[in-house]
């Protein structure tokens, strides 16, 4: 497992004690494992008996969570980015809902974004931001292909940890690449923030980019496994597997109408009524 150091104490071994921003392999202490301590990407963690040359720890402790989700399993999350495609594949009400009462049940702040704008005409666009709109969400629509909306996104994501969730073939991969490699990234944060050492590192390495199905429509896992990714204008990406429908295993019947913005808008004006 993978740990970036943001607070170190000094060290008696080396002349720099500043170790912020350096990245160590570790392995988990087998105390933790044997009381089930699971530690998830995005855990605040304490590590003990650090090689520094090796760059070697073991993780001895993890912090209390801030907020944690499941699928995918991240802890400390701040913002929650939704992607679809505007076509290839088509964007379908069917599966968007799902995605968007899945984002909702956590309680997370989410942003929704459309990419692949260039390949629909303006008229779908604005059906889609006047039907959306009626469901309480103001999209924000971008494209990987013309860099339109990513200056907007990375604001939005800047000293964040955001999880970047989607079906398969939405550009997951593609947008993560361009935000990291666009040159106003750097301009959003100081220039010598600690990210930097680490960004051209094996571990950060483009993500790779699949296909979408010419049979199903549907696009082909890419994403393996969830990692935490470094912005150089600060904040983290967590890419995640392209799943095609969320579980929805937690939503209830209970808390299913806190998941629609439009429902709770509505109660939100009846119980003004009443009280007036």
């Amino acid at each position: 497992m993978r740990v970036i150091v943001q607070q170190s104490e000094p060290s008696r071994t080396s002349d720099c004690n500043d170790k912020t921003g350096v990245e160590l392999l570790c392995v988990v202490r087998a105390l933790l494992k044997k009381i089930k301590r699971r530690v998830l990407v995005g855990d605040k963690v304490v590590v003990g008996s650090i090689d520094w040359v090796d760059r070697r720890g073991m993780i001895e402790n993890v912090f209390q969570r801030s907020t944690e989700i499941l699928d995918p399993p991240v802890a400390n999350v701040d913002h929650l980015l939704l992607l679809f495609s505007m076509d290839q594949p088509k964007l379908e009400p069917f599966a968007l809902t799902r995605f968007l009462v899945e984002a909702e049940s956590t309680g997370i702040p989410l942003t929704l974004a459309l990419n692949k704008v260039e390949l629909v005409d303006e008229e779908v666009l604005n059906t889609w931001k006047s039907r959306l709109h009626t469901w309480g969400y103001e999209p924000l629509f971008c494209s990987v292909e013309s860099k339109l909306g990513l200056d907007s996104l990375l604001q939005r994501l800047r000293d964040q940890t955001t999880v970047i969730v989607g079906p398969s073939g939405v550009g997951k991969s593609s947008l993560i690449n361009a935000l990291r490699s666009s040159p106003h990234a750097s301009d959003a944060a100081d220039v010598d923030n600690w990210f930097e050492p680490i960004l051209g590192s094996k571990w950060f390495e483009d993500q790779r980019v699949g296909e979408v199905s010419t049979k199903s429509g549907r696009g082909k896992h890419t994403t393996r496994h969830v990692s935490l990714l470094p912005l150089s204008g600060g904040g983290y990406l967590a890419d995640t597997p392209g799943f095609n429908q969320p579980s929805l295993l937690k939503v209830t019947k209970q808390s299913l109408a806190q998941t629609f913005p439009e429902v709770c808008a509505v109660g939100l004006l009846y119980m003004i009524h009443m009280l007036h």
